[in-house]
């Protein structure tokens, strides 16, 4: 029994010995390409100097062990000492060798303790480094004494070395700076991700935007639409009115890009990618003097991280698109992020695409046709979009940085429609197309603390063509509208001290407009091409005093234009005061001007889809467009209440008929005029723990005034009297549930004087314009959205929406014409969408 012992023993010493000695006999690799493969399959970094990995080989841990066994069986195999930081960053040094020259340690923001990348390392003698991407800094100690850290966002530290010298490579932890969290009025505005700036801004971060009625997909021109006093009077992201503006006056910028195409699907989805962009700043009035070039808001589209991320990968689907993101660093100091969209309609015709068809395409030249007809029609159509957008971001150095930007949006549509009547076939062959092309060179330049200097060279390329072949005749007509913006802008900031901020610039601009009609059956060719040239002179003064509660912004804006040698001042004003700890007051104030807008020459430009051509003002018979504004408002918070309660009033001058969509007794005139807004706003908010319910309430009164008509002053096409939202949102953990209402007042319109018109002479006597409103408009909409991660750290995303749940038949539009049928007058009416509902799916990686 004993000797049975001693063999099974004997046994297990040979089985151990022998696989040790297998193991040691395993191929060697070399350390940083181990280190390499473990940041892979963990999603870690490491962190070391090349000296301490560069000779080392070692056999590699096994694949299936857990990150902190592999740091184990690294520390246990080299000679190296492993600090694990949340199991995103593992930083590297040597056990025993401690150079007393060199002075290392670990930026961390606090509470959160996560490393700071790029916190600046400022020495007495002017010189400095900057934290690498796990907060970690090195240098040597030499006659330096003491530093200062400092970083965006954070108070600053000062450190004396005699305090760290001893320690190896300490922690030092930076908490958030009060004078930047002041810059943030309300956190938490009608959803997380949405924030309220002192100076007047709203600013939306889309990666941590929650959840809103109707959308799954953080949408910049679906979300601003949520928030008081901007709408969408028929339901399109290429109309969106702002405090009673046209579309065309707002200014849309992508990177410094000034977008003149904002809509995929003629105006039913944002044409901007929602799944880029880092922060919107959203300005309905008191923007800064450096935004030029609109008389309504301002809405600019920045996708540029605060600092280099980690590389990154997701795709997504939903009903109506497809997309791809990839982000990968280059170096530690340069990326390229690729980000593309593109409708699925040609695999698939979905519901929601079918409704936002039917809604995009209702009374125009392409339903038209089928309407007329009602023996053997066939019709075969295509439609599809797609946008492509590519950064390429270069740090050089510690005081310059270097960014590229390239967009593309493009919309497409073609339609073949053909009808046979008593064996003669007529048909049509449409073909329309949309599209922006837009790149920007950007460059920053820190000359010091005090110092920074940047510059924009952008360029801005828009294209609308609509071609239509009818066989009768064998006719031919194309439509042409194109435009192209170019222009440098440079601004200097500097800090005079810790409260107050000089800043000027200088833009020039150079935009051309170019309209083309042409028929080859009568003949007609008409082409008008305009060019501008706009220099303008930017100064801006910044106080801002968080003790006394106290931001106030002022500045202005000198413009020139060359063609007509003519000046504009633009002043503008933002001043922000914390009456106590709860009430703020803030007021705005503006005067701005625009020399490009759109204009409508015929409803059925364009097949009646997208009528709107870009021109210029000549500043005779198309006036330069100038607006001023003022706003006062209040807002109250305490105890998760928010209160805002906001007067304002606005004028613009200059606009012509033409650009107001008349279809009255206006549409052919040729007449200018301007129109005048008073307005107010209110909203009321609650938190309850993880529920949030806000509601709004806006009136406008608006009215043109066009005194070369009678009578000179009526409604205006925008109007929206009265205007009522509420939402209710909930959030915990990873689901997310919205569901609101909306109601507004109807449109106004022009209805005729009577019903029957004479046969030998057709024409439409109207009433005085815009006598009556359409009905009232009311919708309700639900949204869901649920994440959840895999156990390999994939990110899985599901969202569920429905526009319209109770399936509302809204009149978004009326208007009158004379049928070539019955020779009477039939009305046209437009609907908003029906119960549409939309499903997505994403993959992050």
């Amino acid at each position: 029994m004993l000797l049975h012992k001693r063999i099974n023993v004997l046994f297990f010493l040979l089985v151990f010995v022998l696989n040790i000695s297998a193991q040691d006999k395993g191929k060697t690799a070399a350390l940083k390409n181990i280190l390499i493969i473990i940041e892979k399959q963990h999603q870690v970094s490491f962190n070391y100097t090349e000296n301490n990995v560069a000779t080392i080989k070692i056999i590699p841990p096994q694949k299936s062990l857990s990150l902190q066994k592999k740091i184990k069986y690294l520390e246990k195999k080299t000679n190296l000492s492993f600090e694990n930081i949340d199991n995103r960053f593992v930083n590297i040094s040597d056990k025993n060798i401690i150079d007393p020259k060199i002075i290392c340690g670990y930026i961390l923001s606090g509470p959160e303790n996560k490393p700071l990348e790029n916190a600046n390392i400022q020495f007495l003698d002017g010189n400095g480094i900057i934290t690498n991407q796990t907060g970690y800094f090195e240098f040597r100690k030499e006659k330096k004494i003491d530093f200062l850290i400092s970083h965006i966002g954070f108070t600053s530290k000062k450190i004396v070395i005699s305090d760290i010298e001893d320690k190896d490579c300490p922690k030092i932890f930076l908490e958030s700076e009060i004078t930047e969290l002041s810059e943030i009025k309300t956190n938490h505005f009608l959803t997380s991700g949405i924030s309220k700036s002192v100076n007047g801004s709203f600013d939306i971060k889309p990666k941590k935007l929650g959840v809103l009625p109707g959308l799954i997909e953080p949408d910049v021109l679906q979300t601003m639409q949520q928030i008081p006093g901007i709408n969408s009077i028929d339901e399109s992201v290429a109309s969106i009115n702002v405090r009673g503006g046209t579309h065309d006056q707002n200014l849309f910028l992508w990177n410094g890009i000034k977008m003149y195409q904002t809509g995929h699907f003629f105006g039913l989805i944002s044409a901007f990618n929602p799944n880029l962009a880092h922060t919107i700043s959203i300005y309905k009035n008191g923007s800064s003097a450096f935004y030029g070039e609109s008389v309504s808001s301002v809405i600019a589209i920045s996708s540029n991280p605060t600092g280099i991320e980690k590389n990154s990968f997701s795709a997504g689907i939903n009903m109506i698109n497809a997309d791809i993101y990839s982000k990968f660093n280059v170096s530690k100091n340069a990326y390229i992020e690729i980000a593309g969209r593109k409708s699925i309609t040609d695999f698939v015709e979905s519901p929601t695409y079918k409704e936002y068809y039917n809604k995009a395409f209702q009374n125009t030249s392409i339903t038209d046709f089928a309407q007329n007809q009602n023996i053997d029609y066939l019709s075969n159509k295509k439609f599809g979009f797609y946008d492509v957008t590519i950064k390429y971001s270069q740090k050089i150095g510690l005081k310059d940085h270097l960014i590229l930007d390239l967009i593309n949006i493009n919309d497409k549509l073609k339609v073949f429609q053909s009808a046979t009547i008593n064996n003669i076939v007529e048909s049509e062959n449409d073909v329309l197309s949309q599209k922006n092309y837009g790149g920007n060179l950007f460059w920053k330049r820190n000359w010091n603390n005090q110092n920074t200097t940047t510059i924009n060279i952008y360029s801005s390329f828009y294209k609308l063509v609509a071609e239509k072949n009818i066989t009768a005749g064998n006719q031919t007509v194309i439509q042409e509208n194109t435009l192209l913006d170019n222009g440098i802008k440079i601004e200097n900031n500097h800090k005079i001290n810790s409260k107050l901020t000089f800043n000027n610039g200088y833009q020039f601009n150079e935009i051309g407009a170019t309209n083309l009609d042409e028929v080859n059956s009568p003949q007609f060719y008409r082409k008008i091409k305009d060019v501008l040239r706009i220099h303008a002179v930017i100064i801006e003064g910044k106080y801002n005093d968080t003790l006394s509660k106290i931001h106030f912004n002022t500045g202005i804006r000198l413009n020139y234009i060359e063609k007509f040698k003519k000046h504009i001042a633009e002043p503008r004003l933002q001043f922000n005061y914390g009456i106590n700890k709860h009430l703020n007051l803030e007021i705005l104030g503006e005067f701005k001007s625009q020399n490009s807008h759109q204009t409508i020459d015929l409803q059925k430009d364009y097949f009646g889809i997208e009528k709107r051509r870009w021109i210029l003002s000549n500043n005779t018979t198309i006036p330069i467009q100038k607006s001023k504004q003022a706003s006062i408002s209040l807002s109250y918070t305490k105890n998760n209440w928010l209160l805002t309660f906001e007067n304002f009033y606005k004028k613009v001058t200059g606009i012509t008929s033409a650009s107001q969509g008349f279809q009255n007794q206006l549409e052919f005139l040729k007449i200018n005029g301007d129109y005048e807004v008073i307005g107010t706003e209110i909203l009321v908010q609650k938190k309850i723990n993880h529920f949030l319910t806000w509601f709004s309430y806006t009136y406008n009164n608006n009215n043109y005034n066009f005194p070369n008509f009678a009578p000179p002053v009526f409604s205006n096409n925008f109007e929206m009297n009265h205007t009522v939202s509420w939402a209710g949102i909930y959030e915990k953990n990873n689901l997310k549930i919205a569901l609101g209402a909306k109601w507004y007042s109807g449109r106004p319109e022009t209805t005729p004087l009577n019903t029957e018109i004479n046969a030998s002479k057709p024409v439409i006597n109207y009433n005085t314009p815009n006598n009556t409103n359409l009905s009232s408009f009311f919708q309700i909409n639900f949204s869901s959205t649920y994440k959840w991660e895999s156990s390999k750290g994939i990110q899985y995303k599901l969202g569920l929406s429905i526009l319209n749940v109770l399936n509302q038949k809204n009149e978004i539009s009326e208007y009158y014409r004379i049928s070539t049928l019955t020779n009477s007058i039939e009305e046209v009416k437009t609907f908003s969408l029906q119960r549409t509902p939309n499903l997505s799916f994403r993959v992050s990686l």
